[in-house]
């Protein structure tokens, strides 16, 4: 065979190649088929309302020494109609907040990614929340800022 026929013959093999693999492509995406429907979903915006909780302060010890952490809280709940009354529940969630962290070693609070830190005083919170028989009127507890001495 020669060279010309050669190169032809290996370029028609690659049209082929490539237009297989766009046929195939179109008929696995293609809309009708169940494993290439793509479903556009609509999702609703969800209005929030938050409340500050600032400046909870902590005592450790840690190092021979008292090491503080300062931590300012927000409060997540979803926005309603009736206002939520964050007031009359801050001193239990500043209380809850300090009990739970009095107990943890410096050293592992300071490690401590601020994701974690945010579900371990949601799993502490609600837990004090339900053995005092309160409604807790927020889902979600955000760091907002976090500072160590």
């Amino acid at each position: 065979m020669s060279t010309p026929r050669l190169v032809l013959l290996m370029l028609l093999l690659n049209v082929v190649t490539v237009a297989g693999g766009v046929g195939a492509a179109y008929w696995l995406l293609k809309p009708g088929l169940p494993g290439g429907e793509v479903v556009a979903e609509t999702i609703e915006p969800v209005e929030y309302q938050f409340y500050p909780v600032s400046k909870v302060i902590v005592s450790l010890r840690g190092d021979g020494r008292e090491r503080y952490f300062v931590l300012d809280l927000a409060l997540q709940a979803e926005a309603s109609d009736e206002p939520k009354n964050f007031e009359q529940i801050e001193p239990l969630v500043r209380n809850s907040v300090v009990s739970y962290l009095s107990g943890l070693e410096f050293a592992d609070l300071r490690a401590m990614p601020i994701g974690e830190l945010q579900t371990r005083l949601e799993e502490a919170l609600f837990a004090d929340f339900a053995s005092k028989k309160a409604v807790v009127p927020f889902h979600h507890v955000l760091v907002n800022k976090m500072i160590v001495q």
